[in-house]
């Protein structure tokens, strides 16, 4: 075997490698975008609207605040949507296109306030950047839930979803470097002065720069991931009872109950970190002037654990690389409770360091585990809801950080962290009070959460010789009506569904569920 076809088959690429990766790299090449916009709201877009804007950590938590509830009711709508799509294109497709304009508009707005903060009315300024918030995250949702949910149904199988998010995780970073550096260098690059509000045309420079650079990717996406036609779609009638029964019935599957678990615990302690970290560094480490380097080291550190999650998955499980790699990502939470501004300068690039290559292992078991329990969700009702599924994966992901967001803005109000008074926000001038509330949020909290979701990756048991079990009696079910499952693995699988075998969908014959239908239990 050449050297060659060793790399293949390292990497688990079969047959012609341009034709193998082409349906990979056309799916994935919308993350330029999704992947992309996040990186510079999570890093910069709080000091903008604090340091910049003028504007209280209150005010601007409120908006996220708002922003979150409006996140649960478009997330759970578009999920909804996207199960019930008839078109051509397929059910998820279409929708690519047309959330992007939305969030290109709402993007830009979210960095330019058109002359109102130098109005000095704060009313005007909460309502409007209210408003680009919701449009922004209107758009997103309407490209990110179809894009996600598309997964199960172009990529059936097991190890083959894995090896969508690994280039996930590349055209991901297509997107977030690029942004990361152009608005560094516009900033002030690798020696930064803290933001003030003469920064502002900086900030509308990188607002225009960034919508010419997101838009083009979706439209790739769109033009050369191939979907089913979804016109001979048979929906059942729409109604309030219908739309609430379908979120709660996902919760009766054990495997999505685990998921949702790790991804909530795993969602606080990032969103917590990441709020905070920036107000951290200029007023707990004094160190604002490696904001951008600090930045940079994590992004390598974090690119470099792409490959060790990946193999992990190959060759081991699912959870292996979340078991291995999260507890660095503690010890890097962890280290940042006790810095101070005397503490030498290398501790937080290696806090760094550990935080972002360790966080990189249990995001990368929620992205791998999130298609299977779809399968799972199958295998109970018998029916293909992958915008369901995916609704929470983006649910948590995004509105837990909205929330987040929120109530860590009025905390840090509570605590006397005062953002319209900037002398007041230098290291020797914070209280205790303020102090130790920065270093709960950033450092200490955060680590009871991430300890919390590994112990949950820990309790996640479905492998990959259930994944395929699961689709082997699935594929019988439709086929024949019935299936064969040695007792072993039918209990094995009663497990992970937590149900009983006669009681779920795959169990039962075909006249009880039509029966069940009938009745709408």
């Amino acid at each position: 075997m050449g050297l060659g076809n060793k790399i293949k088959d390292a990497v688990g690429i079969e047959g012609n490698t341009v034709e193998y990766l082409r349906p990979i790299i056309g799916y994935n090449v919308a993350c330029i975008t999704t992947g992309g916009v996040t990186n510079p709201i999570s890093m910069y877009h709080q000091q903008f609207l604090n340091f910049v804007e003028g504007m209280s950590t209150g005010m601007s938590g409120l908006i996220s605040t708002i922003g979150g509830v409006f996140d649960a009711i478009t997330d759970l709508s578009m999920g909804f949507i996207t199960d019930r799509t008839k078109s051509r294109f397929g059910k998820h497709r279409v929708w690519i296109l047309a959330g992007l304009p939305v969030l290109l508009i709402g993007y830009f707005m979210k960095w330019y306030s058109f002359g109102i903060s130098g109005t000095g009315n704060s009313t005007a300024l909460f309502i409007y950047y209210l408003m680009a918030s919701l449009i922004y995250s209107s758009g997103y949702t309407m490209i990110n839930i179809p894009h996600v949910a598309m997964l199960p149904s172009i990529a059936p199988g097991y190890f083959e979803r894995a090896q969508y998010k690994i280039v996930e995780y590349i055209f991901n970073m297509f997107g977030m470097l690029p942004s990361f550096i152009f608005m560094s260098i516009v900033l002030g690059g690798t020696n930064m002065d803290n933001p003030t509000p003469a920064d502002r045309n900086k900030y509308l420079i990188c607002g225009i720069v960034f919508v010419i650079y997101f838009c083009w990717a979706p439209l790739v996406t769109f033009f050369t991931t191939k979907e089913k036609s979804s016109l001979d779609l048979k929906n059942p009638p729409i109604d309030y009872k219908y739309f609430i029964r379908e979120y709660i019935q996902v919760f009766r599957n054990k495997s999505f109950r685990q998921y949702f678990l790790i991804n909530l615990f795993y969602g606080f302690s990032k969103s917590f970190y990441s709020y905070a970290d920036q107000f951290y560094i200029r007023s707990i480490a004094n160190r604002y002037n490696h904001f951008a380097n600090l930045n940079t080291i994590g992004g390598v550190a974090e690119i470099a654990g792409g490959p060790a999650n990946y193999f992990l998955t190959r060759y081991l499980d699912k959870r292996t690389c979340g078991l291995i790699m999260m507890p660095m990502m503690v010890a890097g939470l962890f280290i940042n409770g006790f810095v101070t501004p005397g503490t030498p300068v290398f501790i937080l690039y290696v806090a760094t360091i550990l935080y972002n290559f360790g966080f990189s292992g249990p995001g990368f078991v929620i992205n791998n585990i999130q298609p299977d329990v779809t399968d799972v969700d199958e295998l109970i009702t018998g029916r293909r809801r992958e915008g369901v599924i995916t609704t929470f994966y983006s649910f948590v992901r995004k509105t837990i950080n909205s929330f987040v967001t929120g109530f860590l803005g009025f905390f840090l109000q509570f605590v006397g962290y005062d953002t319209t008074d900037l002398s007041k926000v230098e290291y020797g001038a914070l209280s205790s009070q303020t102090e130790f509330g920065l270093r709960l949020i950033v450092s200490w909290l955060p680590t009871i959460f991430a300890i919390v979701s590994l112990i949950l990756i820990f309790r996640f048991r479905m492998k990959k010789h259930d994944h395929e079990v699961i689709q082997s009696v699935i594929a019988q079910k439709h086929e024949t009506g019935t299936c064969e499952i040695s007792s072993a693995d039918k209990k094995r699988l009663e497990e992970i569904a937590g149900h009983r075998w006669e009681d779920m969908w795959i169990g039962r014959s075909n006249v009880n569920r039509n029966l069940e239908e009938a009745l709408d239990l």
